[in-house]
C-alpha cells in the first residue's frame, strides 16, 4: 500500500494520465474528509475544509462515497476524463454534510455521462430518487434533479446487500448505528480491498460486529473518527465514533490499516497531527485522511 499526500489534481497532463488508468489500478483519493460542516481557515488547511467525498478508482470504474462539498472539484476533474468512464455514486446516508454537493456535481449535467446513484434505507425517504428530489426542492434549492442531462439511474439497496458492479468489482454493505440510518461499504477488487465506515456510534466495550465482519482482513478502511474517547459521552446520540475505536477495530479485524475520517469542523491540523502520532505509534501504516491525499492499494 502506497500512501501519498498531494494537492487535488489540477494539471491537465495529470488528468490525461488518469483518463486511461491501468485495468488493475486500485486508488483511493480524498476530496473531502471533514464532517458536519465545511471548515475554511488557515488552521484547517492541511486536513482540508471540504466535507465527505472519497473517490475510488477500480480500473475504468469510478466509485464515489458521499457527495459533500468535496465532490464539486472531483466532478470538474471527471468531466475532463474519458467519456466512457463509469461513475457510481454511493451514499452512506443523507445528512447535509454527505449530500450537499449533489447539485454541483458536473457529470450530472453532461449529456454523455452515465451516473448510477445508490443509497440504503433512510428514515423519512422511500427511495434513493426521493432522497435526491427532497434535497433539490424549494425552499431549500431553486431547481430539482429534472435539470440533470446525464443518464442517471437511482438504485435502492438494503444494508447487507451485495453489489456486483463487474465480475472483478464486488461491493458488500452493512448497517451503521447512526440516527436515521446509514450504510457502510466494502470494495473487493483484484485481490485488494477498501472499506468506508462513516457515520456510526459505537458502544464502549462492545465492538460493532457488523463493522468487524465488513472490515475483516481489509487492506484499508476509513473510519468515523469525529471524536476521541474522552469526548464520546458529550456527544452521545449524535451517531459518531472515535479514532481510538478505529485503532481497536483495526486490530480485532486483522485489517492492515485504517485512516481516521469525518473530522469535526473544530478539529484543527494541530489536533489531527497529535491524533495521527498516537495512531502511527500503534500502526505505522495507519493515520489521518486528509483532503488531497491518495492511497494506492
Amino acid at each position: 500500500m502506497n500512501l501519498q499526500y498531494c494537492p487535488p489534481i489540477r494539471d491537465s497532463q495529470d488528468d490525461a494520465k488518469l483518463a486511461q488508468p491501468s485495468k488493475n489500478l486500485f486508488e483511493v483519493r480524498f476530496w473531502g474528509s471533514r464532517g458536519t460542516l465545511p471548515s475554511p481557515g488557515q488552521q484547517f488547511r492541511i486536513a482540508g475544509g471540504n466535507t465527505n467525498c472519497t473517490e475510488v478508482t477500480c480500473g475504468d470504474h469510478t466509485i464515489i462515497f458521499d457527495a459533500g462539498t468535496g465532490i464539486r472539484e472531483l466532478g470538474s476533474k471527471l468531466v475532463t476524463e474519458n467519456k466512457g468512464r463509469k461513475i457510481h455514486l454511493m451514499m452512506t446516508h443523507a445528512h447535509y454534510d454527505h449530500i450537499e454537493g449533489v447539485p454541483f456535481f458536473a457529470p450530472f449535467f453532461m449529456a454523455d455521462s452515465k451516473v448510477d446513484v445508490y443509497c440504503g434505507e433512510l428514515d423519512g425517504s422511500s427511495s434513493t430518487e426521493e432522497t435526491i428530489k427532497n434535497l433539490m426542492r424549494r425552499p431549500y434549492f431553486p431547481v430539482g434533479p429534472d435539470v440533470f442531462t446525464a443518464d442517471v439511474t437511482f438504485n435502492d439497496i438494503k444494508s447487507g446487500d451485495n453489489i456486483g458492479l463487474t465480475d472483478e468489482i464486488k461491493i458488500r454493505t452493512a448497517p451503521l448505528n447512526h440516527p436515521g440510518g446509514a450504510t457502510a461499504y466494502r470494495i473487493d477488487f483484484e485481490g485488494r480491498s477498501f472499506a468506508c465506515i462513516t457515520d456510526t456510534e459505537h458502544v464502549p466495550g462492545k465492538p460493532d460486529q457488523d463493522v468487524l465482519e465488513l472490515i475483516d482482513g481489509v487492506d484499508l478502511f476509513i473510519y468515523d473518527s469525529s471524536l476521541c474517547d474522552e469526548e464520546l459521552s458529550e456527544f452521545a446520540g449524535y451517531g459518531h465514533s472515535t479514532y481510538e475505536e478505529g485503532m481497536r477495530l483495526c486490530k480485532m479485524a486483522g485489517a492492515k490499516a485504517f485512516l481516521a475520517f469525518h473530522h469535526m469542523p473544530f478539529r484543527t491540523d494541530v489536533e489531527l497531527d497529535r491524533f495521527e502520532k498516537i495512531i502511527q505509534e500503534d500502526n505505522p501504516n495507519s493515520g489521518i485522511a486528509r483532503e488531497g491525499s491518495t492511497v494506492i492499494l
